[in-house]
């Protein structure tokens, strides 16, 4: 067998994988968009991927729930994905830049509980976070939510070193003899040269923080500040005795996707374009 016969197998088989994680994927989303069309008889008495005509209907029929009570959660579920998501950048952006090029005491103690704290699932340190901010009397309120959030460790971890690898030092001391600040430097200089990865950690946050689910549950008790995630399962508790509510959290959770998909296919350019640049530049 030739190398281009080899190569061409190999090609194919690694099609082929993509393909069936590819349909893996997109596969509960299919699912979700034909069961957003049944009526709530019509859910578990039609073939699975049957679709119907009803998506209209149940988009009404989730908006009126309580007075629209699902777009309130889908609003505080933008505040504290968009927000905690951008503090987040932001203290990940200069926390890794100081790791990656600044020496200080301490420097990689700092760095190894940094790593210590990627290993550490976020489920683990809800209930400190509660009797921590109980303590504060903020739990059910908005920073019960935003501020555990404004501290991730991956996007420390990711933010350090891709300033380790983007900003070089010849730059930074470039600016110091031109006399730019510390500030103006980190915002003038190296945020630009960090964007790529900054809009990465962005996106990891974002999504991590709007799919979350633990820390909401455990922190809020006013179904008014509830994200999508906790209001959608206590619709779906409600499904046992008003079998309607299951079309509703059916529905809802299409809908909660929508945001998703916009934001990274924008992002997704951004990407294109910061890569292309960098391709040109060296």
């Amino acid at each position: 067998m030739t190398v281009l016969a080899v190569k061409k197998r190999n090609s194919k088989i690694a099609t082929l994988l993509l393909l069936v994680g590819a349909a893996y994927c997109l596969l509960p989303v299919i699912w979700v968009l034909i069961a957003s069309s049944k009526s709530a008889s019509e859910l578990f008495s039609t073939f699975t991927l049957s679709p119907s005509s009803h998506l209209v209907d149940n988009l009404a029929d989730l908006s009126g729930y309580r007075d629209g009570l699902y777009w309130r959660w889908m609003a505080n579920t933008a505040l504290y994905a968009g927000v905690g998501a951008a503090v987040s950048t932001l203290v990940s952006a200069m926390s890794g830049f100081a790791l990656a090029k600044f020496e200080f005491p301490g420097k990689g103690f700092v760095f190894n509980v940094i790593l210590a704290g990627v290993l550490v699932p976020g489920v683990i340190l809800a209930i400190p976070q509660y009797l921590l901010l109980a303590k504060l009397g903020l739990t059910n309120t908005y920073w019960a939510v935003l501020l555990p959030s404004f501290i991730s460790p991956y996007g420390i971890y990711l933010a350090r070193i891709f300033a380790a690898a983007a900003v070089p030092t010849e730059i930074l001391e470039a600016s110091r003899i031109d006399g730019a600040g510390a500030w103006r430097t980190f915002v003038r200089v190296v945020m630009p040269m960090m964007r790529t990865g900054l809009v990465t950690v962005f996106l990891f946050q974002f999504v991590a923080i709007w799919n979350n689910f633990m820390l909401p549950y455990i922190m809020l008790g006013d179904d008014k500040l509830y994200p999508l995630t906790v209001g959608l399962n206590g619709l779906l508790n409600q499904g046992a005795s008003q079998p309607s509510m299951y079309t509703a959290v059916v529905t809802g959770a299409l809908v909660s996707i929508v945001p998703l998909i916009a934001l990274f296919l924008t992002l997704q350019r951004y990407w294109q374009v910061d890569l292309a640049a960098g391709g040109v530049k060296a």
